[in-house]
């Protein structure tokens, strides 16, 4: 007689989203042949938030935050 295949316990059935979620939060790496988990970097519309800021952000937001480096000058808009 042929076995079936056997359900999930109730256990098993609730890591499943919680395994789901981890992937997406984290990325695993290899740091002297072991492996580690570090979170991945927040994206916004599939770029990073650094770039999506540097895209949008005014001077007057720049100049609050302290990242005056990003700073355009007047009239340099095209480059």
């Amino acid at each position: 007689m042929a076995k079936g295949t056997p359900t999930l316990t109730p256990i098993k059935n609730a890591r499943k989203p919680k395994k789901a979620l981890r992937s997406h939060e984290f990325t695993t790496i290899f740091i002297n042949g072991k492996q580690k988990r570090v979170r991945r970097q927040p994206m916004i519309d599939g770029i990073s938030a650094d770039e999506f800021i540097r895209r949008n952000a005014d001077p007057i937001w720049f100049h609050q935050h302290g990242m005056w480096e990003d700073i355009k000058p007047e009239g340099d808009e095209g480059v």
